[in-house]
């Protein structure tokens, strides 16, 4: 087999794509893959996160849903520092890796059972469910909370989706969204494997447009932990397949409201606010499922956490929005956090580092007196 799906706990192997969680301990299922990565089979003339097909083996090829994700600029800003253009994929956000392995290895058992996919969401990946199982002409049902972000609650109207407000917690989002009922299937974002694979095609892209010499440093924003658990294991695979030699220093970075993340690998209490008023409004996750399984992976490649203030995050937005990149105020907390270990002199300016800019700025109402 060139690969397996087993728990990331207790290593039981589960034999249907459509499984998100194990059938024995409950816990996440991770993708095990069998196969090296080979730079011999990369398809050149493909500009879009297939170029890797061969690194994901449960998809066929003729069953893909693209909508021209992945391929996204690796631009230098200044000196050492690259931001990775997550933004310009098709729905506005890193997502759309996950969503197209998922809905492309999914589709066509969807069909069969004449079934639906069921999403839990804060915004943008509800808005990527919905676009690529639009393009799959397969139906969707994305929950959100009620509180969503108005473009991206439009957005996933727009794609054609079932939307259903869930009042409460984005942990009671999820509730809902798990419930059994007649031909609904979860594939959240957030459990699903398929999804979080997904997301390695994200450090593959980086290897290559570096000429495979990984920078020392990658910034991204963590909130449910899909991007910062894909990126290591897309790093994992190379490193595995003696295509790079070396890990780059992951930096998980959060804002002081939602940190449990940041909290945990700091061995620090972590008191989630009653109301999250941040203006990083992607990132909402202060009881994330996957939080266990990414302090394990975060300390075995020895990465590191930091908090960022509301203050830092809105300097850091306009700092970017200034020099040409409108990103979501939650993308920018990942900048801020760069900015915090420069000043405070724990990465030097020689080291080559990339900021992974996630979300378009589009994706909040924000008026520019609110920044």
């Amino acid at each position: 087999m060139e690969y397996e799906i087993k728990c990331s706990v207790c290593s039981r192997s589960s034999e249907s794509l459509l499984d998100f969680k194990c059938g024995s301990c409950d816990r996440p299922l991770d993708v095990q893959l069998n196969l090296d990565f080979d730079i011999a089979k990369i398809r050149k003339k493909n500009h879009t996160a297939w170029r890797y097909v061969e690194s994901f083996p449960y998809v066929t090829e003729s069953e893909i849903v693209t909508l021209g994700e992945g391929w996204t600029p690796l631009v230098n800003f200044a000196g050492n520092v690259h931001f990775k253009l997550e933004n310009l994929n098709p729905t506005g956000s890193f997502k759309d890796r996950g969503s197209a392995v998922l809905i492309s290895a999914l589709q066509t058992l969807m069909k069969k059972v004449e079934g639906y996919m069921a999403e839990d969401s804060s915004g943008n990946a509800g808005a990527s469910v919905a676009a690529y199982a639009g393009r799959a002409e397969s139906k969707a049902r994305i929950y959100v909370p009620e509180n969503v972000s108005g473009p991206k609650f439009s957005q996933i109207q727009f794609y054609g989706a079932e939307v259903i407000k869930v009042s409460g917690s984005r942990s009671e989002v999820a509730d809902e969204a798990q419930k059994v009922e007649k031909g609904k299937y979860y594939v959240g974002h957030i459990l699903h494997p398929l999804f979080r694979d997904g997301i390695r095609s994200l450090a593959y892209e980086m290897a290559e447009q570096l000429d495979w010499r990984v920078p020392e440093r990658i910034y991204l924003p963590v909130s449910a932990g899909t991007l910062l658990l894909g990126v290591i294991n897309g790093f994992k695979h190379l490193i595995d397949s003696n295509v790079t030699a070396s890990m780059p220093k992951i930096v998980a970075c959060q804002t002081r409201q939602v940190s449990p993340l940041y909290h945990k690998i700091k061995n620090l209490s972590y008191a989630s606010p009653e109301k999250i008023t941040s203006i990083a409004d992607a990132l909402v996750s202060v009881n994330p499922p996957l939080l266990d399984l990414m302090v394990k992976r975060l300390r075995e490649v020895n990465g590191d956490a930091v908090m960022v203030e509301e203050n830092d995050i809105s300097k850091a937005f306009i700092e970017l929005a200034r020099n040409g990149f409108f990103v979501e105020p939650s993308s920018a907390v990942a900048y801020a956090a760069y900015k915090k270990q420069l000043e405070n002199k724990e990465l030097s300016t020689a080291e080559k580092t990339v900021v992974i800019l996630t979300g378009t700025g589009l994706k909040k109402a924000i008026a520019p007196s609110q920044a």
